[in-house]
């Protein structure tokens, strides 16, 4: 119980100052646009809901552990795209790593997954498992309609890349696979 609340009380305050210090560069529009720090809000939300139950009740109830793994493959979608496309693509380590990305894309997602996987872990069917693409498939609908579907003047800057030359079906198809395979990765261990 005492290393899931100091690693969880961790993750809260680490994205709590990560906030902070990217409001003061950013419009709140402007950041709250990238699925990153809203993975990582979310994330921290489930942490903080973890820390009050394992304090209230000296236990984690299943719905507590699928909140906390859902964050947790939220985040390791971000972790994942970072280090597998992201980075690889763009080259542009040097800003993928530096301020609070480098605790939004490194550190939060793992210490996210280690929180979860050794202090947190109650075993669930794996029909579970598709919570875990729920913030994902729910970012891709507003990434979707904001990038693609709306007429051209409205639209959204594509700040992934990943409809360039109108290639989001490859995209939308390469994010589900790596998404589900965070899932199933989380959920076997």
């Amino acid at each position: 119980m005492i290393p899931s609340v100091i690693l969880n009380a961790f993750l809260f305050a680490i994205n709590l100052i990560c906030t902070v210090i990217g409001l003061k560069q950013f419009r709140f529009a402007s950041l709250f646009r990238y699925f990153t720090v809203l993975s990582n809000e979310l994330c921290a939300l489930c942490s903080l809901v973890v820390i009050v139950a394992w304090l209230s009740t000296g236990t984690l109830p299943l719905w507590v552990i699928l909140l906390k793994y859902v964050g947790t493959v939220a985040v390791a979608v971000t972790f994942l795209t970072v280090f597998l496309i992201l980075g690889p693509l763009s080259g542009a380590w040097d800003k993928l790593l530096i301020g609070p990305d480098l605790f939004w894309h490194l550190f939060c997602p793992l210490l996210a997954i280690v929180s979860l996987c050794f202090f947190e872990r109650t075993d669930f069917g794996f029909g579970w498992v598709f919570l875990g693409l729920v913030p994902v498939i729910s970012y891709g609908i507003f990434y979707f309609y904001r990038v693609v579907a709306l007429p051209e003047p409205r639209r959204m800057e594509d700040i992934y890349g990943f409809n360039k030359d109108g290639r989001w079906p490859v995209s939308c198809a390469m994010m589900l696979v790596l998404s589900f395979a965070a899932c199933v990765i989380l959920w076997a261990v």
